[in-house]
């Protein structure tokens, strides 16, 4: 016999296994020593009263084992054979669109500008001891994207839960854990995410795709009709040329400012996008566990480190939390030389000292001078110019306590953080642009009377945060997901401006990839 049941329980029944089947034989009347097997469906906290509840889907196993796994696995054919596609990019978006051509019996070849996932992680020390960004190969470039060493959350507000219960499935099937398939908010975490993609990369090479990393692209080839008919390359290790032929799924990241300005220059259609600028915001984590569990002893034994989401509207614009990363860490994910920019992540127990978020507010195309599909780009751009010049021109990033910026005071010293390349004092509500600092400041109030004490010199703003999505949209069609006027070309995921996250981004890759096997149909 199986059954499901919708329980409410304190957290320390919540906590193991064997406290959920107590609670449920006493309140259902069965015997726990006839119960086989149990599953949780789906988890989440309660922490809007003083008294903390877990809302619990559990699926009980009564003198029956389970006849599943927890998701369902996929098929990946041996697609060797198959008609080639080229994918652009290697974080999630690519990925995914790899994995489901192989699906679908088409054989991928991914190029990533970036290295893999593992060497990237070199690259990326180096830019805290060493104060160098390695054009190639840093937080947002490489292997599994921004997403692989900036925290690995998987929740989003797709309404599409069949296609997220699908993508979450796939990472559970490659070595995630399947708490992932459970939780309100699941969260893989920047330590165990990386061996997850390596084991995606090695399904797509296994089923006969193909992986080139340090593979730039440079361009497309567009025929005379204006059908792509694949990308010209250059292999970062050798300094060759190379082409690779076939349809284009276009998934470069956020972050591609170089693919921008081809496209630009090529006249592929393109549009500005609102984007979301503002600072990372960190507490030291045992002060947020005290404001959001409502206890002055913070999150006991049996809670997670606490999480937070705030909203307001100032002055007709959004301020917002972004990114939440409890127990976490603020790191620099600058691209390029001359710039600083921030972003947050956590490891899977979540167990750091400070707990950080994005706090960002919405600037619109119109709020920003200037003609043509890279305004917004060339804004965010100056930004982390004018970070990297308060930073001392290095990866040091300027930052003020909370209430000083609140009050328009110059912080006279720091509290400790996170940032490994370290902070310098700057008086950021002077320098920022007057429309992100004047909405930050109010938001910050807004929050403070929502939320008591979590307005505080204890914590401290970071500058700048700037990548929060693209600030441009390559325009294609709503039906087939191909660009608006060149055939074979789909640009998908953060980059071309229709995700914001892992998951979501990844769904947008299967779609892509549904979509160029249609177009494939009549070739």
């Amino acid at each position: 016999m199986v059954n499901e049941y919708q329980i409410r329980v304190l957290p320390n029944v919540a906590a193991s296994e064997k406290g959920v089947c107590d609670y449920l034989a006493r309140e259902h009347g069965f015997d726990v020593r006839t119960v086989t097997a149990m599953r949780i469906l789906r988890r989440s906290i309660d922490a809007r009263q003083r008294t903390i509840y877990v809302n619990l889907k559990v699926r009980v196993y009564i003198n029956e084992q389970p006849a599943d796994l927890p998701y369902v696995p996929v098929e990946y054919p041996d697609v060797s054979g198959g008609k080639q596609v080229v994918v652009v990019g290697e974080g999630p978006g690519g990925l995914f669109a790899a994995l489901r051509l192989i699906e679908l019996g088409l054989r991928p070849v991914v190029v990533e500008r970036g290295k893999d996932v593992r060497e990237r992680k070199k690259d990326i020390a180096a830019i805290s001891r060493q104060q160098q960004v390695d054009g190639e190969s840093n937080y947002c470039f490489g292997e599994g994207g921004a997403g692989a060493y900036s925290d690995g959350k998987l929740y989003t507000r797709s309404k599409k839960r069949g296609n997220v219960e699908k993508i979450l499935g796939v990472f559970c099937q490659h070595g995630a854990p399947t708490a992932i398939m459970a939780d309100a908010h699941p969260h893989i975490g920047t330590d165990k995410l990386p061996g997850v993609i390596e084991r995606m990369r090695n399904t797509i090479i296994k089923s006969g795709g193909e992986v080139r990393h340090q593979t730039r692209m440079d361009r497309l080839l567009i025929s005379g009709d204006g059908i792509v008919e694949g990308i010209g390359a250059t292999d970062l290790r050798s300094g060759c040329q190379l082409t690779v032929h076939g349809p284009v799924i276009l998934a470069t990241g956020h972050s591609a400012r170089d693919v921008y300005r081809y496209l630009d220059e090529a006249k592929v259609e393109m549009e500005a996008k609102g984007i979301a600028v503002g600072v990372r915001l960190e507490h030291p984590a045992e002060l947020i566990d005290r404001i959001q569990y409502h206890n002055p002893n913070g999150r006991g034994k049996y809670l997670p480190a606490a999480e937070y989401s705030f909203v307001t509207q100032v002055d007709g614009r959004g301020v917002y939390s972004f990114c939440m990363c409890p127990g976490g860490f603020v790191i620099p994910a600058a691209t390029g030389k001359g710039q600083i920019v921030v972003n947050g992540m956590s490891p899977s127990n979540r167990n750091g000292q400070w707990s950080n978020s994005g706090m960002v507010v919405e600037t619109r195309t119109d709020d920003i001078q200037g003609d043509g599909p890279l305004k917004m780009m060339y804004w965010q751009e100056q930004l982390e110019r004018d970070c990297w010049m308060q930073g001392n021109m290095k990866q040091t990033a300027p930052a003020q306590r909370m209430a000083d910026f609140v009050n328009g005071r110059l912080s006279y010293d720091l509290p400790r953080s996170s940032y490994s390349p370290g902070l310098i004092s700057s008086p950021l509500h002077f320098w920022l642009p007057s429309a992100v600092s004047g909405r930050l400041r109010e938001g910050l109030k807004t929050f403070g009377r929502m939320s008591r004490g979590f307005l505080t010199n204890e914590a401290v703003l970071i500058a700048v945060e700037t990548r929060t999505s693209a600030p441009v949209r390559i325009v294609r069609d709503a039906t087939t997901l191909m660009h608006v006027r060149i055939g074979g070309l789909f640009p998908c995921g953060e980059g071309a401006g229709y995700a914001g996250g892992i998951v979501s981004a990844a769904v947008d890759g299967e779609r892509c990839a549904e979509m160029c096997a249609e177009y494939m149909k009549g070739k």
